[in-house]
């Protein structure tokens, strides 16, 4: 394939905004060349500036599970825009968006919106705190939830990929709050509850991590962090901005059986348009300003275009009980195959897989946290990502990502990928 014109698009992209990309994890650093710039995108499809044509396995990391340009989506975003993009006022989309999503997750009474993950996540743990009147948070090691400062210390993802897991600019003050748990790990948590007995505000968590990877908790660990928590009068929060309302119509409370005290939201619950949210129950929720005095707010909070975009998406999932069943079943398809395939070659690997996230790691260990998902061969994974882009996959451009499959992928689509696979698997 040719990338002439993409190419030339991030030099000219590079003098203007740092590194050329608006977020670090598209300039391809990890694997090495430059980003593919895309034109458009239809199903289960992703075309670039050069006309070459991927089967895509991020949709846009997460929110597009439906597809690109799904029509009813499209529908929605097109109607709402002729009466205006914004009005820093509240409108009915809100209040509807904000009952669907409720009447789909379990143990949320309310919730509020705002126009990111990392604000969603960052407005949780102020909630927290205010809540508790407890300053310190737990966070595990190669979790990411976003760029706000108290969530940069030992972060996975784009900050891995970049060799600087304590980013610059983050305050020792701030360090200091942040306590580090190894994934997987539930003796380490308690042993710093002991540490740190009636200072910890709340444990923040990737019930289902996709930054190191996909990386599955094991039996009991979610279970013991919520015991963990009640013992502790320590709030819960599940990140499930990435595994809210895709692994389920519940999220990952719904699949892993453990209600969070407090959720946030992002990618799907906006189908594509940018939209975080964050729900409690009533008594935590209503320490909100303007019912209490926990301060957060966004001029574009709610917008009516990102709330259209999101009801239209999540009306799709809760009336259609067998789009999980479909994606489940497909990715499971494309995880045998990826066994046969690399079954029978001589190299080391292992895949994680939950519902629609998968992700493939060349190493012999198992990858249960942060630590094992570092031993990979990024070489090798380097080769895989070249070689499958050029047989015409698009897959993360990070060994630290998980793959979020869609539902207009079909079965002769995975087929396509894995007959790539076979290629590619013979240069590695």
């Amino acid at each position: 394939m040719l990338y002439k014109r993409s190419s030339m698009l991030f030099n000219e992209a590079k003098k203007y905004i740092p590194g050329g990309v608006n977020s670090p994890v598209r300039a391809f650093k990890s694997v090495g060349g430059s980003p593919i710039f895309a034109s458009k995108a239809l199903g289960a499809y992703v075309y670039d500036e050069d006309g070459n044509k991927y089967i895509d396995y991020i949709s846009s990391w997460g929110p597009m599970i439906l597809g690109h340009a799904h029509p009813k989506v499209i529908k929605a975003i097109s109607e709402t825009a002729k009466n205006g993009t914004s009005f820093g006022m509240p409108t009915i989309l809100e209040t509807d968006l904000a009952k669907l999503s409720l009447s789909m997750v379990p143990g949320m009474e309310k919730i509020r919106f705002v126009n990111s993950g990392t604000e969603a996540c960052m407005s949780a743990i102020r909630l927290a705190r205010g809540f508790t009147n407890k300053e310190k948070i737990i966070k595990f090691s190669g979790c990411y939830h976003g760029h706000s400062d108290s969530f940069l210390i030992e972060a996975g993802s784009g900050v891995v990929t970049f060799g600087t897991p304590n980013s610059p600019g983050v305050t020792k003050g701030t360090a200091k709050d942040t306590l580090i748990a190894p994934y997987n790990n539930l003796n380490y948590v308690k042993e710093l509850f002991q540490k740190n007995k009636d200072e910890v505000a709340a444990i923040i968590i990737e019930p289902v991590a996709g930054n190191m990877g996909c990386v599955i908790p094991q039996n009991g660990f979610i279970e013991g962090l919520r015991k963990l928590c009640d013992q502790n009068n320590c709030l819960l929060i599940f990140d499930e901005v990435m595994t809210g309302f895709r692994l389920a119509k519940g999220g990952a409370q719904e699949v892993l059986g453990v209600n969070a005290d407090i959720v946030t939201y992002g990618k799907v619950i906006g189908g594509g348009l940018p939209v975080g949210a964050f729900s409690s129950r009533n008594e935590i929720m209503n320490k909100l300003s303007p019912e209490g005095s926990v301060y957060q707010a966004g001029t574009l909070s709610g917008n009516p275009l990102a709330m259209s975009a999101g009801l239209a998406t999540l009306s799709e999932l809760k009336l259609n009980d067998n789009i999980y069943q479909s994606l489940d079943e497909k990715s499971s398809y494309l995880e045998k195959g990826m066994y046969e395939v690399l079954g029978k070659t001589s190299l080391d690997f292992k895949i994680n897989r939950l519902g629609s996230m998968i992700s493939l790691h060349f190493c012999s260990e198992d990858v249960i946290d942060f630590k094992t998902s570092q031993k990979g061969n990024n070489e090798k994974f380097k080769k895989y990502f070249h070689g499958m882009l050029k047989e015409g996959v698009y897959l993360p451009p990070s060994a630290f990502e998980s793959y979020f499959l869609n539902d207009a992928l079909t079965y002769d689509d995975v087929d396509f990928t894995l007959d790539a696979l076979i290629k590619v698997s013979k240069t590695l």
